[in-house]
């Protein structure tokens, strides 16, 4: 059974997680998932250290482009077009980590990138 959080559109897995054994890990960029955290939405399937409810943002104008470290000499992998959703997952400083989706990509961008939270 599982429960769904007010403001969110992910079910939180309560119980025993459905993970059955070895899973590949995928590469950098793909998923939401880093060795300290994943997306709430691939809690039954792989295994982190927490996972968690994104925070659903759209991005600004410009767009976004995503980088697997939070540093601007990181190289830019994909972009992600303006006004799209990003469910932010992560804050350090200046930069955010999330991904339009469950499904990913999922990497690094400026903070400023994201459009403004509506009142």
């Amino acid at each position: 059974m599982s429960a769904v959080r007010d403001g969110t559109d992910y079910a939180v897995p309560t119980g025993v997680l459905g993970l059955k054994g070895p899973v590949e890990k995928p590469a950098p960029g793909t998923l939401p998932l880093r060795g300290d955290l994943a997306h709430i939405a691939l809690a039954g399937s792989h295994l982190a250290a927490h996972y968690v409810i994104p925070h659903a943002r759209a991005l600004g104008a410009a767009g976004a482009g995503l980088r697997l470290a939070p540093r601007d000499d990181a190289e830019i992998f994909t972009t992600l077009p303006a006004a799209s959703r990003f469910e932010l997952l992560d804050v350090a400083g200046e930069w955010v980590w999330g991904c339009p989706g469950p499904q990913g990509p999922s990497g690094w961008c400026r903070a400023s990138d994201l459009a403004p939270e509506e009142a």
